[in-house]
């Protein structure tokens, strides 16, 4: 009678394999194993044979889950050791994209150089009434230069260079009020617009850029869960489980953040691959293949909305809603390509 593998021998057969493997490989099996971990249902009969190596456009998880599912993970209790080995090996892939000095500091913590803001009625590079400004070391969202009203001003503030594969961290609070006449579903609420249009290209009276947002919303302190780091779709499509996701905002599983805390959320990139939110060093929600598509945008230049279009790359921007929001750090790390 063969003995079956102890959580430990998983784990330590499983990180000698992936020891070796490049970081889209890394990558690769971890999605592999997030899609196969919960069939751990019997004890292995014996050691499975070596994992092949994965790569390459043609081998992506749904094309080698065969091979998953044959050979499976097979421990019920190493089913959180096992899921927490992948993602500690996948970490450690994506660091060794780029070293941890590779950081790029998107705020610089004294100015706005290298921004530039776009805001619904105002042309291009117009920061009106300061809406976007630096105080005490913090990129603040204000709006005491509105005169009282919010009048569907909504704003963005572009970083100067377009990115394709990279992780943004971003670190938040919601403070203050919003204005009297700020839409109810914006109390609380901004984001980050993840492969953007290009902002010379918005139109004067658009209001949000063709992007996909990381939507970042605070608690109502009522109870009630309010998540962040959601997706949401203004111009742009996206599939998630492999169906074209029909609604324009999606919920992630993350907790609900009240009060003026600071907040981390993080988006891992990869072209027109995939992408996933993160808080609180977990993932919250992945999608793929994202394009242009859909509504949710007004205002803007049919050219520029050239529907079925796959976003490999784009622009980066914060966004002005309605109600203030402070951001102490902006931070970008560029990946390998997949």
């Amino acid at each position: 009678m063969t003995e079956a593998w102890s959580d430990n021998v998983v784990i330590e057969n499983a990180g000698a394999r992936v020891a070796n493997f490049s970081p889209a490989q890394k990558a690769q099996l971890l999605r592999l194993v997030k899609l196969h971990i919960g069939n751990m249902e019997k004890p292995l009969a014996k050691a499975p044979p070596p994992v092949p190596a994965l790569c390459g456009a043609s081998k992506r998880a749904h094309g080698n889950s065969h091979y998953m599912g044959k050979h499976r993970m097979n421990i019920p209790s190493a089913r959180g050791l096992v899921a927490s080995a992948m993602l500690v090996l996948f970490s450690q892939g994506s660091a060794a994209q780029a070293p941890a000095d590779d950081w790029i500091h998107l705020f610089n913590g004294r100015d706005l150089t290298d921004w530039v803001a776009k805001i619904s009625g105002h042309e291009v590079g117009e920061n009106y009434a300061s809406t976007f400004r630096v105080k005490n070391g913090l990129l603040a969202v204000s709006y005491d230069g509105y005169g009282g009203s919010f009048n569907s001003q909504f704003g963005h503030l572009f970083y100067k260079t377009p990115y394709s594969d990279y992780r943004i961290v971003v670190e938040y609070r919601f403070v203050g009020d919003p204005l009297p006449d700020t839409p109810a579903w914006a109390y609380r609420n901004n984001g980050v617009m993840l492969h953007s249009q290009d902002p010379h290209t918005l139109l004067k009276e658009q209001d949000y850029p063709i992007s996909i947002e990381l939507q970042l919303l605070g608690g109502l302190s009522d109870g009630k869960p309010r998540p962040t780091a959601n997706m949401c779709s203004p111009g742009t499509e996206v599939d998630i489980d492999g169906r074209q996701e029909q609604n324009h905002c999606v919920n992630s599983t993350s907790r609900t953040f009240d009060g003026d805390q600071w907040v981390r959320v993080e988006a891992v990139v990869h072209g027109d691959s995939i992408i996933e939110h993160i808080v609180d060093g977990k993932t919250v929600l992945t999608y793929t293949h994202p394009r242009i598509g859909g509504g949710v945008v007004k205002g803007h230049d049919p050219l520029q909305k050239v529907d079925g279009k796959r976003l490999t790359s784009g622009y980066i921007a914060l966004q002005s809603e309605g109600h203030p929001i402070e951001f102490r750090k902006v931070d970008l790390q560029q990946l390998e390509r997949r």
